[in-house]
């Protein structure tokens, strides 16, 4: 391991990125006074944007848990029909954006709008962050304690409840997390389906009421419920218990067979699959024939998608050189130092990317200038939102590493940095890859942040597609929304890939 003094700095160093905004919230804060902020807080206003919220991310969260839970089960241990495909399929929403899914219904369906209707667009595209960790959890789990059940006398439910949930719930714990501050910093599908949420409101007072105290005590209050729900998920982490292989090498796991079940299971599949994938298929597709506006050119199209490229791969980038000693302090030295650090990064990431994209103007002409108006500061608001997916995959990869060759390295007399380059890193690489896909994949698809920090002249298949469809103009928008939901599905098969999925397995 590297020396931890040095390690603890990194990781110092790379969360305070992560807390700019909260930073930049202070501040505002100071300038508006307290008592006015505690003013603003106290009205019905916010209890019912509080709740409204919660309750969203509380619908979302819980359908998504089912979704994917079921999803990974069918996929890693049944005998379901097209099983390897249906895997890939069940990953691809990740891939289409809120609001380009937003759109497809809205334009399908008259009238298609409100609470339920936001709910229904946003579990369809984050089912996805609960199935890739259980079905990776599933698939890489020592099948010897679900078989010792059965040889118990236990039957499937209760294996299923007892041995096999017991596995996937800190994955499971995880998923379900980063499905509900997604919906907390979600715009994209809330103002187009017009729920009144927090960021629908935060960006209501930004852009049209002129109102920055109003905003910023949401975005306060916001923070506030963040912190609640990570130190919530952090208690139940802290009661589970942790499960390794008992001996050997990895093994298939056994398939349970259907049976009168099967055609059911792969109804609902493909049912699950035509609602988040089809649906947006044929609006794009309706969109194009339909259309009357004009698309835009060849060389229009080609130069979106080249910043797109660009600008989510410098992303991607800095934020998996800044989530390495993360994940490593949390693999390798874990405690409440660790624990603290790693969580405080999901507090931004709730925040909508508006407020991200505001604190990092405020930094970029206050403390950093020479970053203002340049790709880099997007890449550091792109590291700000999306820290906590990097962190997540290293640290996940990085704890399933065997500790027991850094230590035979150590003991043949290689130094910790030689160690940490030459063992820990290598064997840390599949989690940088997956971590590297999963910021990739949101930088492409992120909208507030991208609209407020790019340069000038500079526009990205998601500004254009966002700038089209804000004027009705489908038809010139769909060639962009296209190609942003096909570059966007190259990572998702990457992660879908390493999570197992797509391993044949035993009959």
């Amino acid at each position: 391991m590297a020396p931890r003094p040095a390690l603890l700095l990194a990781s110092t160093a790379a969360v305070a990125v992560g807390v700019l905004p909260l930073l930049y919230l202070a501040v505002r804060a100071h300038d508006a006074g307290w008592e006015r902020i505690l003013d603003e807080i106290a009205t019905a206003r916010t209890l019912t944007l509080s709740l409204r919220s919660v309750a969203l991310a509380g619908v979302v969260t819980a359908a998504s848990v089912v979704a994917g839970l079921t999803a990974a089960y069918l996929v890693t241990r049944t005998d379901l029909p097209g099983r390897r495909a249906f895997g890939v399929l069940a990953a691809l929403p990740l891939a289409v954006p809120t609001y380009v899914a937003a759109f497809a219904w809205t334009s399908t369906i008259d009238g298609f709008a409100g609470f339920w209707a936001a709910a229904l667009v946003l579990t369809l595209a984050c089912y996805p962050y609960v199935y890739l960790p259980v079905a990776a959890a599933l698939a890489g789990a020592d099948p010897a304690a679900e078989e010792v059940a059965r040889s118990l006398g236990r039957g499937p439910w209760q294996v299923f409840v007892g041995v096999t949930l017991r596995l996937a719930r800190p994955a499971l714990a995880a998923g379900a997390l980063l499905v509900a501050l997604y919906v907390f910093s979600d715009f994209g599908a809330v103002s187009l389906l017009r729920v009144d949420t927090f960021t629908r409101a935060i960006f209501t007072a930004f852009s049209l009421g002129f109102d920055s105290t109003g905003a910023l005590v949401l975005s306060t209050v916001l923070v506030a419920l963040t912190a609640l729900l990570v130190g919530g998920e952090l208690a139940t982490r802290a009661r589970g218990a942790r499960y390794a292989r008992l001996a050997g090498s990895a093994r298939p796991q056994t398939r349970i067979r259907l049976g009168r079940w099967r055609w059911s299971a792969l109804a609902a599949s493909a049912a699950l699959a035509a609602l988040a994938l089809g649906v947006p298929a044929f609006s794009l597709l309706r969109w194009s024939v339909a259309g009357v506006s004009r698309p835009g050119t060849i060389a229009e199209i080609g130069q979106a998608a080249g910043a797109s490229l660009a600008v989510a791969a410098a992303g991607a980038g800095l934020t998996v050189l800044l989530a390495l000693p993360v994940g490593l302090l949390s693999a390798r030295a874990p405690g409440v130092v660790a624990t603290v650090l790693d969580r405080i990064t999901y507090l931004a990431h709730a925040l909508p990317g508006l407020v991200i994209g505001l604190s990092l103007v405020y930094f970029g002409i206050n403390v950093a200038y020479p970053l203002y108006q340049t790709v880099w500061l997007l890449a550091l608001a792109y590291a700000t939102l999306f820290l906590p997916l990097a962190v997540g995959s290293i640290a996940s990869a990085a704890g399933q590493s065997p500790p027991r060759l850094e230590e035979v390295a150590r003991s043949l007399g290689r130094g910790p940095w030689a160690v940490l380059r030459t063992v820990t890193l290598p064997l840390t690489l599949p989690g940088v890859g997956a971590a590297a896909a999963l910021v990739f994949l949101a930088g492409m698809k992120e909208l507030p942040a991208t609209l407020l920090l790019r340069p000038t002249g500079m526009d990205t298949l998601a500004t254009q597609l966002w700038t089209q469809t804000a004027v009705s103009a489908y038809a010139a928008a769909a060639p962009y929304a296209a190609l942003l939901v096909a570059l966007s599905a190259i990572p998702t098969w990457v992660l879908a890939a390493r999570t197992g999925v797509l391993e044949r397995g035993a009959a």
